[in-house]
């Protein structure tokens, strides 16, 4: 029987933050904003869903928003 690993509750706080920041920008597709700010669709969604993905593709979707690193980790929900 395969084990099913817990993720962290700090990389699911990111992919929910990442998921509002989305709809709250008026996007209910995450394809659709994948593709306006051309970032690969499937690193997206390992981002809004808390799997592998990496710091540069963070750092592009911050930049999509237009909110710095600093902001992203202080700003409340």
């Amino acid at each position: 029987m395969k084990e099913t690993k817990k993720l962290d509750k700090r990389i699911t706080q990111i992919a929910e933050k990442l998921r509002e920041m989305r709809k709250d920008a008026g996007y209910k597709s995450l394809e659709q904003f994948a593709f306006d700010h051309g970032i690969s669709r499937i690193q997206y969604w390992r981002m809004e869903n808390g799997t592998n993905f990496t710091i540069e593709t963070f750092l592009k979707v911050l930049d999509a928003h237009k909110i710095t690193l600093s902001d992203f980790f202080t700003a409340k929900k």
